[in-house]
């Protein structure tokens, strides 16, 4: 029955996740900033990259609700610390928690955080994009996109561009260790489309609940080509994808759930799926805490995608053609020049 198991639902577990390196926070500055690291397996991406000793630039748009998350993380390394033998406690260090204001509907937001911390920090070590906005209704966000589409694509491409000068700092500083990576968290609903998209589709059609996970999958194909772009563009960092797999998150599929007799059917359906192919939130971080830290991913790793078990995979057809990644960073690249934004082609 382990076996049968262990087929359907191969796992990285926490025990390798533990035997990654550990670094001296006092003696050995590694800064990480994440997106979507409030919740769901971003919050554990934090947890363990904060017990692995790291320091940690959380964004969000509500300094509360971001202080109370630090709380929790905080909390949490304490307990689990308080598992630690004596020679794991000397050997193993706490990084720090720090809040960055952002505000990814606004672009004007991403332009004021990404200066407040090129002011703030000599150079970046990590850039994780873990945010999976999804299922939101059709709306355009003040900047006049798609709100799906600003804030799983666009908005985190202004950010990440802004930031390579800083990423490109870590090489030109401390050219002894790994290189600076950026890590953008996809999703299995970049399967979705066969053929390529015009980009200013937005896909406004019924069913609405169909066509937001639609737009969904279009703004997370566009981040698997902008990390395929960079890995080409930008030799000195690491860019790599995640696909985390399905992360059994019951608030995502709530729609479903609440409707009236279809509902149960749903849940009993979305159990069985679970147990046999989901993954819980620590577990769909796991893939990504691995991109961070282990010391065997080289430059011959660039633009790869690697699923929830750390291993590489394909991907679809459209967010691997090339021709189609070059189009859809010249598109966004006019677009935030329509906006006064003037980034390089």
């Amino acid at each position: 029955m382990n076996a049968m198991l262990d087929f359907f639902h191969p796992m990285l577990d926490l025990e390798y996740i533990q035997s990654l390196p550990y670094i001296t926070p006092y003696t050995d500055r590694r800064t990480v900033l994440i997106l979507g690291g409030c919740s769901g397996l971003g919050w554990y991406t934090v947890l363990h990259l904060y017990l692995h000793g790291y320091v940690i630039y959380i964004t969000g748009r509500s300094k509360s609700r971001v202080l109370k998350s630090i709380d929790e993380l905080r909390q949490e390394s304490i307990n689990i610390r308080s598992n630690y033998t004596s020679q794991e406690l000397n050997e193993r260090y706490l990084g720090e928690l720090l809040y960055l204001e952002l505000d990814l509907s606004q672009l004007s937001s991403v332009l004021s955080a990404a200066n407040k911390l090129i002011n703030t920090e000599r150079n970046l070590n990590i850039l994780i994009n873990n945010l999976s906005t999804n299922f939101i209704p059709y709306m355009k966000t003040q900047d006049g996109f798609e709100i799906q589409l600003q804030l799983n694509y666009i908005s985190p491409f202004l950010l990440i561009i802004k930031l390579l000068p800083l990423l490109e700092n870590t090489t030109n500083y401390y050219p002894e260790i790994e290189p600076p990576k950026i890590i953008y968290t996809s999703s299995p609903s970049h399967y979705f489309f066969f053929s390529y998209f015009s980009m200013d589709e937005d896909f406004k059609y019924k069913p609405i609940f169909f066509f937001n996970w639609i737009r969904y999958g279009k703004a997370k194909i566009s981040g698997i080509h902008l990390i395929k772009m960079l890995s080409l563009r930008n030799p000195k960092i690491l860019s790599t994808i995640v696909d985390p797999g399905f992360v059994m998150n019951p608030t995502i599929f709530s729609y479903f759930t609440r409707l009236p007799i279809i509902g149960i059917l749903f849940w009993c359906l979305f159990e069985i799926f679970g147990y046999f192919f989901g993954s819980t939130m620590e577990e769909g971080s796991f893939s990504v805490i691995k991109n961070c830290l282990d010391p065997d991913l080289t430059f011959d790793d660039n633009g790869k995608i690697f699923d929830t078990n750390g291993k590489e995979v394909k991907g679809s057809r459209v967010a691997n053609n090339m021709d189609y990644a070059a189009r859809t960073w010249i598109w966004t690249i006019n677009k935030l020049n329509e906006k006064n934004i003037h980034i390089p082609n």
